[in-house]
């Protein structure tokens, strides 16, 4: 783990000045996001109340919010390809003072999951955590026993996380161990061998994607028991109907977004062990 940290970190220094634009931008990006369903529940109660003017601030929002999003991309892309190269060239030199070309090539893919990490999986993680911590906060503040029910869920995830979390490394050790070994496979021409070596993959992928499976289900029975509580206490109390509308997208923003943290367990499952094997 403190190999892949350090990867990171040495990355995110190095190249400072494009990743503080691109986060910038996620980061305003989900502000945004998170300030919707309360402009969106003044723009429901504006409609009812035949408030034009005020109800079309939703859509200004709305615009503001994609338009952020499409300078992001923008930028972005510039960003991480130019990185990436820089980190390959990195991986290869490193691994050839050291081992073969076949290894390099294999090394240099393995770095491209760090590039891959700060452009992809990174403004997953930030959106998650505006999502989830920032939903939690939101209904405690409109809802507080919704909050009340989110915050024991979060809680629960993150007492099961660690354990979680070393399976995974497990997983993922195996899985870059084929990887990281797979020229040398192919350039033998084996057949059994490379059967055996991608009929070992796939079990590993199968085991990884079932972990995926259960944790999907086990967020899915949790959404259904924060919905149910929450239409419960709605339905006892004279709310307007820009109320619910608010209370349920912070609802889904939630549990979106709780969703997509087992991939992002995973994904640093695997930079744990790629930072282990690759020097850049």
């Amino acid at each position: 783990m403190t190999t892949a940290i350090h990867t990171l970190k040495k990355i995110a220094i190095d190249n400072k000045g494009k990743l503080s634009a691109t986060f910038g931008l996620v980061a305003l990006e989900n502000a945004l996001f998170l300030l919707y369903p309360l402009v969106g529940s003044f723009a429901v109660n504006a409609v009812m109340a035949g408030n034009t003017m005020q109800a079309l601030l939703y859509a200004v929002m709305v615009l503001g919010i994609w338009a952020v999003g499409s300078a992001r991309r923008a930028v972005d892309t510039r960003a991480f390809v130019r990185i990436y190269a820089d980190l390959a060239v990195k991986a290869i030199v490193n691994e050839k003072q050291k081992g073969t070309t076949s290894t390099a090539m294999a090394h240099a893919v393995l770095a491209r999951q760090f590039v891959a990490f700060f452009e992809e999986h990174l403004p997953i993680l930030i959106t998650a955590l505006f999502n989830v911590v920032g939903s939690v906060l939101m209904l405690l503040i409109i809802e507080f026993y919704a909050g009340v029910v989110a915050l024991l869920i979060l809680s629960v995830f993150a007492f099961v996380l660690p354990s979680y979390s070393k399976k995974n490394d497990r997983l993922y050790f195996k899985l870059n161990n084929r990887l990281e070994n797979e020229v040398n496979t192919i350039e033998k021409n084996h057949n059994p061998l490379l059967i055996k070596h991608y009929d070992l993959l796939a079990k590993i992928r199968i085991a990884i994607s079932n972990r995926e499976a259960f944790s999907y289900l086990m967020i899915g029975v949790s959404m259904a028991i924060l919905f149910g509580t929450t239409l419960t206490i709605l339905s006892h109390k004279t709310v307007q109907a820009g109320h619910i509308y608010a209370v349920i997208t912070y609802l889904w923003g939630f549990a979106m977004s709780l969703d997509d943290m087992p991939r992002l367990v995973e994904k640093f499952s695997e930079l744990k062990d790629i930072g282990k094997r690759v020097v850049v």
